[in-house]
């Protein structure tokens, strides 16, 4: 009966507490907020309910692997239940193009744009599978430790033109510029630019039409009820409002936590949900530190942020052209993310994630009434943006444009209302810079290049959670506990 800390409670804090708890571990798992979630903490405000973070549930079976390693049913728990299309992706004439996992009606909706297209996307998917074999059926669960475990697939991904990027990868079998862009966008899914990210990325297409994409009723918050759930039927404690200050090390091992108010847990092992820069820098004295340093910390690439508007409106819209997930590209698309990525210039257009989840599962809202998210990927913390100042109207320009062109009368509508944006990201969230998705996923920081889900200072201190392999999203969070997982029970075997 081992003991183990667990610091945050985003899902992969949450795998990771259950799955050791299956193993017979002795698991406490601490949570600064009110409530369990991390960055799928849940809004609730005059019957509305919105979901903070993930609403794209991808590779379902992960979270089943959890329930049923505990002897239960994810059924039994929570519902996810199928979204078709996947999403509705509008050009910037407000044109559309929907896809799912039928590859008939997928080529119908090409037919529209290029049909010259049809073709080279049956070879495009054909070639993303075998990506897929290598990137997550073999490689998203296993941990890169040393350099000779990069070595091993090298060849592997130089086989794979891991070297291009995601657009690039795309663009070889795609013609049409609208439909390059939408088998290319999912890089920012996790926090990564298409025009930057490595062509490894181009799995979660072929992973999307593996397994579908899903929503669970209720909200994800609704899955993070579930695993706490579980997680107190195994025995495990939980503790919120506890807000980890420092990791308590002797000889260079992980000896336990302290919390803000002075509180001490002792551990056998501490696993850190947390963003690991975060972790390293603010719970890790400096001079423990020989890897991760504050000048390595420092010169790592962030992910971008995230400017999110939450609201809900006094009618519905279901005579709208929107879909349960909308994704608005806009004209100066590339352009924007070069803006976004490497400027670091908060443009005064955008593109858009626009999530409706009313349109599966009226609940979220009072009867009559219909619940929004509004996701707009922003430069993170070195663009010295004042959010305190930018907020508002960068606000209404989005609710302005949603109302002239999808939702019409939206400011009238409105009675409920919340937002982030890169300042919750970090003062809230503990991520560097504001970065909403942690290390950007780029070539040179994949794979070994990731902070390690062992670290490479501390003894007996794992990572979890979208800053170490395989990286940010849910199939990767989940991927990362059942890495961190293997490691922590071959330790004790």
């Amino acid at each position: 009966m081992k003991k183990i800390i667990v610091i945050g409670s985003g899902f992969g804090g949450l795998a990771i507490a259950s799955r050791l708890l299956s193993k017979g571990f002795n698991v406490t798992l601490l949570e600064k907020r009110d409530k369990l979630g991390g960055r799928a903490y849940v809004y609730e405000k005059d019957g509305f309910t919105f979901d903070g973070g993930p609403t794209v549930i991808t590779a379902p079976f992960l979270f089943d692997e959890i329930f049923e390693a505990a002897g239960k049913k994810r059924k039994d728990y929570v519902t996810f239940v199928p979204c078709d299309p996947f999403y509705r992706i509008f050009d910037k004439d407000g044109n559309t193009f929907d896809y799912n996992g039928d590859h008939d009606f997928v080529l119908s909706e090409i037919e529209k744009w290029n049909p010259a297209d049809k073709e080279g996307y049956t070879r495009f998917l054909k070639s993303t599978k075998a990506i897929f074999d290598k990137g997550f059926t073999e490689l998203a669960d296993k941990p890169f430790l040393s350099i000779w475990d990069m070595l091993k697939v090298a060849p592997d991904l130089i086989k794979l033109q891991s070297y291009k990027t995601v657009y690039q990868y795309a663009s070889q079998f795609i013609e049409n510029n609208f439909l390059r862009k939408c088998f290319s966008f999912h890089p920012l899914l996790v926090g990564g630019n298409p025009f930057q990210t490595t062509s490894i990325y181009a799995m979660i297409h072929y992973l999307e039409r593996e397994w579908g994409v899903h929503y669970a009723m209720g909200g994800t918050g609704a899955i993070v009820n579930a695993m706490e759930l579980l997680i107190r039927e195994q025995g495990g404690v939980i503790h919120t409002e506890a807000e980890v200050d420092k990791i308590l090390i002797e000889e260079q091992t992980a000896k336990g936590i302290r919390l803000k108010n002075g509180e001490e847990y002792d551990a056998d092992v501490v696993v850190s949900n947390a963003d690991v820069a975060f972790t390293y820098r603010h719970m890790i004295p400096e001079s423990k530190r020989k890897k991760y340093t504050n000048r390595k910390i420092e010169r790592t690439k962030y992910s971008m942020s995230l400017f999110v508007s939450y609201f809900g409106t006094k009618k519905r819209y279901l005579d709208s052209d929107l879909a349960h997930h909308n994704i608005i590209l806009g004209d100066r698309y590339r352009e924007l993310l070069e803006d976004i990525f490497n400027r670091k210039e908060l443009a005064e257009d955008f593109s858009l994630y626009l999530h409706m989840p009313t349109k599966t599962d009226p609940s979220l809202a009072p009867e009559g009434c219909e619940a929004f998210y509004v996701l707009s990927p922003v430069p993170h913390l070195d663009s010295d943006t004042d959010w305190t100042q930018q907020a508002k109207p960068y606000r209404d320009a989005i609710i302005q444009f949603l109302e002239e062109n999808y939702l019409p009368d939206l400011e009238e509508n409105i009675i409920v209302e919340h937002h982030i944006d890169p300042l919750h990201f970090k003062k809230t969230l503990n991520s560097y810079k504001g970065s909403a998705f942690s290390v950007e996923p780029i070539l040179t920081q994949s794979a070994w290049f990731r902070p390690h889900n062992k670290s490479e200072d501390v003894d007996q201190l794992y990572f979890v959670g979208a800053g170490t392999h395989p990286g940010a999203g849910l199939p990767g969070v989940l991927s990362s506990a059942k890495i961190a997982e293997d490691l922590i029970c071959g330790k004790y075997r």
